[in-house]
């Protein structure tokens, strides 16, 4: 049943207004020229009530029919190869097949080059900021993470959840990574069937969940703000951090999530084209949301505990630092309120290395080629990638 959120119920609320006119709400509308308001609110809110039913009847025809790994290892051919035209294959597949093998006419390959060479060039302030700005950030609004909370995914561990974050990321943003066949395109739909079963295990598994306040399981218009969040909020830590980026790797970097979104089944018109219309957007999804809840405190402390826990460093003072730089990062990047309501711990001198990373960007965007910055950034970048993967070797999905 399709229903229809009548107001942006926390418009009101201390959470909802101090981050829009004292927070980084305020700053993104600085950063993009935005110009928020309600009027096309009405338009947005009933997308918290609609899902990828598509990617669900595919689950539902595959993965529900047969052994989960002989539904994959199907998934995986029609992915790499495409679907042999001979073959009695149900509708839902011969549909969403079509759909992702099906270029749309906005598709931009130079645009899409430039945000990838963007997301490399970046090096790891790019995984600073996924981590302590988007992921953290994003724990902060308390129904967007029920999905996690419900499929137990803190008894996982923020080791493992995030190194398949890190996998899927780091492959959808290499060259050429979403041709179709290629291997960012492989991580798209294989994260589309794994929001399909999910949704579809909360439905028949948790009878508590509450439509009503919290939409559906991962819902369109949820699904819309975690790409938001790897686009705006983004490159918005990039520039907290001190890159500077040009106009094309700016549109490039929202093309390429769209990209991205439009193969995960999200529609077409809750895909930003800019950071002005993503902050329009994410203004409306964020009147909706209250503020942290004790769920949203455990999972940011998992994260934040998963340096310690983490065996790719050896020792234990190396780990405990690790985690110290995280933590001023978080201050850094996120908002007093945020870090409170998430009960960050306080650290001293929690300034000096973001502070100080920012002046180091300043020097090293003069002095190294654009070129040579894109290479070694796709060089660390795997580098983290290859260290997680080799301790978490067990993956269902990938």
């Amino acid at each position: 049943m399709e229903r229809t959120i009548v107001q942006p119920r926390f418009k009101d609320a201390p959470h909802f207004k101090d981050f829009w006119t004292k927070g980084n709400g305020k700053k993104l509308i600085e950063f993009s020229g935005a110009e928020v308001s309600f009027k096309d609110f009405e338009k947005f809110s009933p997308y918290f009530y609609h899902v990828d039913e598509l990617g669900d009847m595919v689950v539902k025809d595959i993965y529900l029919t047969k052994n989960f790994r002989e539904a994959s290892r199907e998934i995986e051919e029609y992915i790499r190869n495409g679907i042999p035209d001979n073959e009695k294959n149900p509708e839902s597949i011969k549909q969403m097949f079509s759909q992702t093998e099906t270029i749309p006419e906005w598709l931009n390959n130079d645009l899409l080059k430039s945000g990838a060479e963007l997301c490399m060039r970046a090096n790891l302030d790019s995984l600073i900021s996924l981590r302590d700005y988007c992921l953290i950030g994003g724990y902060d609004f308390a129904y967007l993470n029920k999905p996690l909370i419900v499929t137990e995914a803190l008894k996982k561990g923020a080791v493992k959840r995030l190194s398949e974050t890190l996998d899927f990321w780091v492959n959808v943003t290499r060259y050429n990574a979403l041709e179709i066949h290629h291997k960012g395109y492989e991580f798209a739909i294989k994260t589309r069937m794994i929001h399909s079963y999910a949704r579809l295990s909360i439905r028949k598994h948790y009878k508590d969940w509450d439509t009503e306040n919290w939409g559906e399981p991962i819902n369109s218009w949820d699904m819309m703000a975690t790409y938001i969040g790897f686009s705006l909020v983004f490159l918005h830590s990039l520039h907290k951090l001190g890159n500077t980026f040009s106009v094309q790797e700016e549109q490039g970097l929202f093309h390429l999530w769209k990209y991205v979104g439009y193969l995960l089944g999200i529609p077409e018109n809750l895909l930003p084209e800019n950071k002005k219309q993503a902050t329009e957007f994410f203004y409306l999804w964020t009147s909706v949301q209250p503020p942290a809840d004790k769920d949203s405190v455990l999972l940011a402390h998992s994260l934040l505990n998963e340096s310690l826990e983490n065996s790719i460093l050896k020792y234990k003072f190396q780990r405990r630092n690790l985690r110290y730089l995280h933590i001023c990062c978080t201050w850094f990047l996120l908002d007093e309120d945020v870090c409170k309501r998430l009960q960050i711990p306080e650290v001293s001198n929690k300034k000096v290395f973001p502070v100080s990373k920012r002046m180091i960007n300043k020097i090293y965007d003069k002095m190294v080629s654009r070129n040579q910055r894109i290479r070694k950034g796709n060089k660390d970048q795997m580098k983290v990638l290859t260290d997680y993967l080799s301790i978490t070797k067990n993956s269902n999905f990938h």
